[in-house]
C-alpha cells in the first residue's frame, strides 16, 4: 500500500521520463502545434516503436476540436500507428528490434472481464485508448502524431512485411472498424450480397474487403460522382443513389447485411427496406445527433439494426494479416506533418481520397 501511495505522488514527469517530440492541439480551435512531453521507459511488457506512419481519422478532427465534449488538453491524437521497434521487454517474446508493428485505437484493458476474456478488448469497461486517456498510472495518453510509443506488447499487431506502410496504416482503425462487423455478423461469405453506405475513408475499405471475400459489392452514396470510382477503381458491382426512389425501390429486398459509415443524421429506414429477411445493417459511423429508429421495417423483415466499435486486438491480428494477403491498403495521400493543419481543414470538407497520413518519419523533426 505504501508502495502505491508513493507511485501516486510521483510527478508524471517522472513516471515518464522519455522526451517526445510530437504535434499536439492545445485549445478547441484544434490547430495543432509542435510539443514536447514524455512517455515511460521500456518495461518488462513493453515495446517501444519508432513511429514512421500514422494515418488522420476523422475521430482525430472530432476530438481535438472538442465536439465530443471529452477532450483533455494538450492533446497529441492519432490511433493508426505503424513503425519499428527499438526496445522490447524481456518478456516480449513476439517481437524484435526491427520489427515492422502496428498499435491501433487502444493501449490496454483490464484483461479480465467477459470481454477480455472473450478477446473484445474493445469493449472492455476499463479500455484505455490510445489517446486521450487516463493511463493505469494516472498519466493521460498521448497518440501517435510523434516520433516514439511505449506500449504494452499486448496491443501492437506485427505487420505484414509485404504491406506498405502508409498505406497500411489507416487499416489499423478503418480497416478493423470494417471488418470486425463482416466477420461478427456472418458477412464475410462468397457470394452474398453487401451494401456499402458511403464512400469515405470507411466505406472504400469495406469494398476492398467485401470484394476480397468474394461477396457482391453495391456501394450506396448521396453522390453520383462517385459511382465511376466505386465499380471502375475500388471494383464494386453496383452502385445506388439513395435519393433516388426508383433505383431504392429497385433494389429492395436483395442485400444480406449492410455496413453504414455514415457519420452525419440521415434517414435509415429507405435502407432498412434494402434488406433481405433476417438482413442486418451494422453501424460504423457515428452521427452528433440521434437517428430515427423505424421498428415497423426491422419488425416485418425480421432485420437487425446493430453497431460496432473497431475490434479485439485478435481480430486486429487476423485483419492485418487477411490485408497482407489479399494486398488490402487504404487509398491514401502522403502528407508532410508541417501540412497537417491544412488536412484538417481539407478533411472537414470531406476533400480527401481516402485518407490522409502523416510520413512521421521523414518529415515530423521539421514540422
Amino acid at each position: 500500500m505504501a508502495a502505491k501511495e508513493n507511485w501516486e505522488k510521483v510527478s508524471p514527469e517522472e513516471k515518464h521520463p522519455r522526451k517526445v517530440f510530437g504535434l499536439a492541439a492545445k485549445d478547441t480551435s484544434g490547430a495543432l502545434s509542435p510539443f514536447t512531453f514524455s512517455r515511460r521507459n521500456n518495461g518488462d511488457d513493453d515495446v517501444t516503436i519508432k513511429i514512421l506512419y500514422c494515418g488522420i481519422c476523422h475521430s482525430d478532427l472530432h476530438t481535438i476540436k472538442n465536439e465530443w465534449k471529452n477532450t483533455i488538453y494538450p492533446i497529441v491524437p492519432g490511433h493508426e500507428i505503424v513503425g519499428t521497434v527499438i526496445e522490447a521487454g524481456q518478456n516480449v517474446q513476439k517481437f524484435k528490434v526491427g520489427d515492422k508493428v502496428g498499435v491501433g485505437c487502444m493501449v490496454n484493458s483490464c484483461r479480465s472481464c467477459s470481454s477480455c476474456s472473450q478477446n473484445l478488448e474493445n469493449y472492455c469497461p476499463k479500455m484505455i485508448l490510445t489517446y486521450n486517456s487516463v493511463n493505469t498510472d494516472g498519466t493521460i495518453t498521448y497518440g501517435g502524431y510523434s516520433d516514439m510509443i511505449v506500449v504494452d506488447k499486448h496491443f501492437v499487431v506485427r505487420f505484414p512485411e509485404n504491406l506498405p506502410m502508409d498505406g497500411g496504416a489507416p487499416l489499423l482503425c478503418a480497416g478493423i472498424t470494417v471488418y470486425s462487423p463482416m466477420i461478427n455478423f456472418g458477412l464475410n461469405e462468397p457470394g452474398k450480397h453487401l451494401g456499402v453506405v458511403g464512400l469515405g475513408g470507411l466505406g472504400h475499405v469495406a469494398v476492398k474487403f467485401g470484394k476480397a471475400f468474394g461477396m457482391k459489392i453495391t456501394v450506396i452514396s448521396t453522390s453520383l460522382r462517385k459511382k465511376e470510382e466505386a465499380i471502375n477503381k475500388l471494383g464494386a458491382d453496383a452502385f445506388l443513389v439513395s435519393s433516388d426512389r426508383e433505383q431504392m425501390t429497385a433494389a429492395m429486398g436483395t442485400m444480406d447485411g449492410i455496413i453504414n459509415t455514415v457519420s452525419a443524421k440521415h434517414d435509415v429506414t429507405p435502407l432498412i427496406f434494402l434488406l433481405k429477411a433476417h438482413g442486418k445493417m451494422i453501424m460504423v459511423g457515428a452521427p452528433e445527433h440521434p437517428l430515427e429508429l423505424p421498428v415497423f421495417p426491422l419488425i416485418m423483415g425480421g432485420k437487425i439494426l446493430a453497431g460496432t466499435f473497431v475490434g479485439g486486438m485478435k481480430a486486429t491480428q487476423e485483419m492485418i494479416d487477411f490485408a497482407g494477403k489479399h494486398n488490402i491498403t487504404a487509398d491514401i495521400e502522403l502528407i508532410r506533418a508541417d501540412y497537417v493543419n491544412e488536412a484538417m481543414e481539407r478533411l472537414a470538407k470531406s476533400d480527401v481520397k481516402y485518407r490522409f497520413v502523416i510520413d512521421v518519419g521523414n518529415t515530423l523533426a521539421t514540422a
